[in-house]
C-alpha cells in the first residue's frame, strides 16, 4: 500500500513536472497558489479586526491566519483528492498530475526573468522595471540596468529554492497535499512575511514556519545548483567556494544557499544594499565581482536554474522510482 502510494505520487510528479516545463503557468488558468493568495488576503482584515491591535495579538492573529490557510488549501485539496479517488483511479491520479505540475514553477520563472531580460536586451529601462517589480519585493522605479539584472538573477535563483526544489521535494515526500502544505506556507512568507511595521508581529508565524520548511530543501538546492554548474558549463569551483563562503551571509537562514551558489558560477556579485517599501536596507552581498551583472546573466542563471532542477528531479523523483520498481 504504502509502495503503491510513493509510486502513484512520484509518477504523477513526473508528468507534473514535464508539463510545467511545456505549458508554464497560463494566467488565464485558475491556480490553487493564487487562490491561496486570495485566502491569505481575504483573511487578513477579518483577523486583525478580531485580534487586539498589540504585539501579542498581531502574533496571536499571524497564528490564526497561518492555521486558517493550512485548514482550507490542504483542506479543500485532500476532499477533491478524495472525490476523485471515489469516482476512478484514472481521474485520482490525472487530478494528482495536475496538482504537481501547478505546484512548481520552473518554466513561469524562466518566462518571467525573460521578459526583464527582452526588455534590457532592447533598451527598454521602464519596462524592464516594470518587468522585474512583478517578480521582487524590492522598489523597482529607481533601478539602473545592472541592478534590474542584479534583482532577475537574484530572484530566479532564489526561487530555484522556492519555485522549483522545495515544492519537487514535498510533493516527492507526501504527494500534493504535503506539497500545497508547503505552497501555502511560501504563499503567506511571501504576503505577511516582512519585518516592517505592519507585520512584524503578524506576519512572525508564516515567517517562521517557512524558515522551517525550507531549511533542508534551501540546503539541497545549493549543492545541487553547485553541481549544476559542472554540467551546464559555469564555473563549478567558484561556485562551491562562495557556496561555502557566503550562503549565511543573509537574515534568513534560507535565501542566500542558492544565490550564493549562482554568483560563484556566474562570477558575480548580488545582493547587497536594497531598497524595500522605501527604506534603504543593508544586506552583506554574495560572490566577488569578477564581471558585473548584465542582461544575460539572466539567461545563464535560468539555465542554472533549469540544471538544478532536473538534478533534482532525478534525485528526488527518478531515483526513488527506480529503487520503488526494481527494488534490490
Amino acid at each position: 500500500m504504502i509502495q503503491s502510494f510513493f509510486q502513484t505520487n512520484l509518477t504523477a510528479l513526473l508528468l507534473g513536472f514535464c508539463l510545467d516545463l511545456l505549458l508554464g503557468d497560463p494566467h488565464w488558468a485558475p491556480h490553487p497558489v493564487r487562490a491561496v493568495g486570495q485566502l491569505i488576503a481575504g483573511l487578513e482584515g477579518p483577523l486583525r479586526r478580531v485580534f487586539p491591535k498589540t504585539p501579542g495579538g498581531e502574533r496571536a492573529g499571524g497564528t490564526a491566519l497561518v492555521v486558517l490557510v493550512l485548514f482550507f488549501s490542504v483542506g479543500v485539496t485532500g476532499l477533491v483528492l478524495a472525490l476523485c479517488a471515489r469516482l476512478h483511479p484514472a481521474l485520482d491520479f490525472g487530478v494528482r498530475t495536475l496538482l504537481c505540475y501547478q505546484l512548481l514553477a520552473a518554466r513561469s520563472l524562466r518566462d518571467e526573468s525573460g521578459k526583464v531580460y527582452r526588455a534590457l536586451r532592447d533598451g527598454d529601462l521602464p519596462g524592464a522595471r516594470r518587468a522585474v517589480s512583478m517578480i521582487v519585493g524590492r522598489d523597482t522605479e529607481k533601478l539602473d540596468e545592472t541592478g534590474v539584472a542584479k534583482a532577475a538573477v537574484e530572484t530566479v535563483a532564489e526561487n530555484a529554492s522556492d519555485g522549483v526544489v522545495a515544492p519537487l521535494f514535498y510533493l516527492a515526500l507526501g504527494g500534493p497535499l504535503a506539497g500545497m502544505a508547503y505552497k501555502a506556507v511560501n504563499t503567506m512568507d511571501s504576503m505577511v512575511g516582512y519585518k516592517n511595521e505592519r507585520y512584524l508581529y503578524f506576519g512572525r508565524t508564516a515567517a517562521r514556519l517557512d524558515d522551517v520548511l525550507n531549511f533542508l530543501p534551501a540546503r539541497l538546492a545549493g549543492g545541487l545548483m553547485c553541481l549544476s554548474a559542472f554540467l551546464t558549463g559555469f564555473d563549478g569551483p567558484g561556485a562551491i567556494r562562495i557556496f561555502r563562503r557566503d550562503r549565511k551571509n543573509h537574515a534568513s537562514p534560507n535565501s542566500a544557499h542558492t544565490e550564493a551558489a549562482c554568483a560563484g558560477a556566474l562570477r558575480v556579485q548580488l545582493a547587497g544594499p536594497a531598497v524595500y517599501f522605501g527604506r534603504r536596507v543593508e544586506k552583506p552581498t554574495l560572490g566577488d565581482p569578477i564581471h558585473p551583472v548584465e542582461a544575460l546573466d539572466i539567461l545563464r542563471a535560468n539555465r542554472l536554474m533549469y540544471g538544478t532542477a532536473f538534478l533534482s528531479l532525478l534525485l528526488l523523483c527518478g531515483v526513488p522510482l527506480m529503487v520503488l520498481r526494481f527494488p534490490f
